[in-house]
């Protein structure tokens, strides 16, 4: 489970971070990342709209990327994260691990030639 902390609940931290930040998609999921301010910790959001699914597959899919973000954690540092699912991510959701994975590698890789 994600811990309380970690969590990004204003709507102002949502559009920063979706406005300024960067951007990778994959097939499931695409993730907005820009860096936060030093010794926060990270902060990660979830967008998962109607289009995914009812009620039940949303929350469903939902808590599926909150327990495969919550394993990246100590990877992420002062990074804050927006992550939001595609409709397909309810349809394959045995391919979300990897697109978690391979979304986190492209993010530090776009944010470190950014700098």
């Amino acid at each position: 489970m994600l811990p309380a902390t970690h969590r990004m609940r204003s709507s102002r931290e949502f559009a920063e971070t979706i406005r300024s930040g960067v951007r990778v998609g994959g097939p499931r999921i695409v993730m907005h990342a820009r860096t936060g301010e030093a010794g926060d910790g990270a902060r990660v959001g979830f967008v998962v709209s109607r289009a995914v699914g009812g009620a039940v597959t949303r929350n469903r899919v939902k808590r599926r990327l909150r327990h495969l973000v919550a394993q990246h954690l100590d990877e992420l540092g002062d990074l804050r994260l927006v992550v939001r699912a595609l409709p397909r991510s309810a349809a394959e959701p045995d391919g979300l691990a990897e697109d978690v994975q391979t979304g986190l590698s492209r993010v530090h890789r776009r944010l470190a030639g950014a700098r």
